[in-house]
């Protein structure tokens, strides 16, 4: 039988209200004063409140604050003898279900209930349908509607319950921390911490104490003690991102970990046990790695319990359509516009480009046409060429091939264009050297390397680079 709460100091209006709900097949339950009110509703459920605004000791207002803030799904129906517009719309801004003036008649106070206890159910049958949907509504939300993502869903809701590691392989920027994240919300271990740790950002020389903590003293920049990534994920989930770029002693000193379930703190010698679940992603092919020899091949047994698999988006297109779309959504709140949607040309051109940084650079490319747009975006705003700036000149007093062999043209051109490619993901990535090798699947010297060579600074991301680039050396 539905519970209703009633909140007031009159004692006749109390029993008067009782008598006529019970008649209609609620429950009535009555109390006094409004904390008596709140310590009962920390404890038990009820379909509704009739709350007096004047109680002996504290404003049903008050009351009614504490009641929205609790968010229990009970509708609060004030009442009070005092009433006014004015305090009628403040009830309703804080919350309240409905307003009654005194003197009213049960039948006012019955239908109410009614549409109260309608709600409720409706309420608890929404919050049904959401609970059973809710492994599958977050993955399609933020990946998109494709088969793709269909199977990489199916694949989370089969292994999130279970204590396996899981290895999330794709290109950099197709949601691999998405996917973990889903698996851990799916898991038994969702109420605990989800702990990223980026392999590629940490230096060598600070894995261990980033993974293991130091004790203070343990070495000279520390000093306070510090826990590391591990205690921090503990009872929880531990996500590896970009696992491949892990140094290979600490690989060697993770594989003993996830063994023992202990770890030892930079500069002491006392074991700390361990309780976490282990999830690992790489834009690479791990098995190819393990053949290279740059990944051990035992780790990488321990964490290949379950693999998915992240199909680029240049494959996935109907996740373009959804996500540029999406994102237009997001940007247009973001920047309080109203950019109205794509032009014909404009969707083409997303849906026939190769998408390099996946459904990060998508989302950069929305953000910034919808900046500049006012009305649709077209194939102008979007800049997703990154060839449209170079060109090969020909100087009116020396034809580009003149007196010259092809071998060096080429080479030449070659230099043009792999600056320019350089520029480009420098500049998407915002100057992050690590993310931008990753990208482009070199490693950190390499990239290093060149933008010394090129003499490419980290603000430096305009398509002039080329013609710079020509200029030094010495093309025409």
């Amino acid at each position: 039988m539905p519970r209703v709460l009633i909140v007031d100091d009159e004692i006749s209006i109390c029993n008067s209200l009782a008598l006529a709900i019970r008649q209609e097949d609620f429950e009535p339950v009555i109390v006094q004063d409004g904390q008596s009110a709140l310590k009962l509703l920390r404890t038990e459920h009820f379909i509704a409140i009739l709350l007096d605004v004047k109680l002996p000791d504290m404003n049903g207002m008050d009351v009614l604050k504490r009641v929205t803030e609790m968010r229990n799904g009970t509708s609060v129906i004030l009442m009070t003898g005092y009433g006014n517009i004015h305090s009628a719309v403040e009830a309703m801004r804080l919350g309240a279900y409905d307003y009654l003036e005194k003197p009213f008649h049960p039948r006012e106070v019955i239908w109410i209930l009614r549409r109260a206890a309608e709600q409720n159910e409706l309420r608890q049958k929404v919050r049904h349908l959401s609970s059973e949907l809710k492994q599958d509504a977050p993955l399609h939300d933020q990946m998109g509607p494709s088969e793709a993502v269909d199977i990489i869903s199916t694949n989370v809701n089969r292994v999130a319950k279970w204590e396996f590691s899981v290895i999330i392989q794709g290109e950099t920027g197709t949601g691999k921390e998405l996917v973990a994240r889903a698996i851990h919300q799916a898991s038994n271990r969702s109420q605990k911490p989800f702990v990223p740790v980026d392999c590629g950002a940490i230096p060598d020389t600070l894995f261990e104490s980033e993974l293991f903590g130091h004790e203070r003293g343990a070495f000279t920049s520390a000093d306070v003690r510090r826990i590391g990534k591990f205690e921090e994920a503990e009872g929880g989930t531990l996500f590896f991102d970009e696992v491949s770029n892990m140094p290979p002693d600490c690989q060697a000193k993770l594989m003993r970990v996830l063994q023992e379930k202990v770890v030892y703190r930079v500069g002491s010698s006392k074991p700390v046990n361990i309780d976490v679940r282990i999830l690992a992603a790489s834009n690479q092919n791990l098995k190819a790695a393990v053949t290279d020899g740059k990944f051990r091949q035992d780790l990488f047994f321990r964490l290949n319990d379950f693999t998915i698999n992240i199909p680029p988006l240049r494959n996935r297109k109907e996740d373009i359509v959804y996500l540029a779309k999406r994102f237009l959504s997001l940007t247009n709140a973001e920047l309080r516009k109203n950019v109205g949607g794509f032009s014909k040309e404009a969707m083409s051109a997303l849906l026939v480009y190769s998408w390099p940084g996946n459904v990060r650079q998508l989302r950069s490319t929305i953000r910034r046409a919808t900046l500049l747009a006012d009305d649709d975006i077209t194939e102008d705003f979007l800049d997703i060429s990154l060839l449209s700036d170079l060109s090969f000149p020909i100087n009116n007093q020396q034809l580009l091939w003149d007196k010259r062999p092809l071998k060096e043209i080429v080479h030449e051109h070659i230099i043009i264009l792999e600056r320019h490619i350089l520029c480009e993901v420098i500049h998407f990535t915002g100057g992050n050297k690590a993310e931008a090798a990753r990208l482009l699947k070199i490693d950190y010297k390499t990239i290093h390397t060149k933008m010394k060579e090129y003499s490419i600074t980290i603000d430096e991301g305009d398509n002039n680079n080329g013609k710079q680039m020509q200029q030094g050396r010495g093309i025409p």
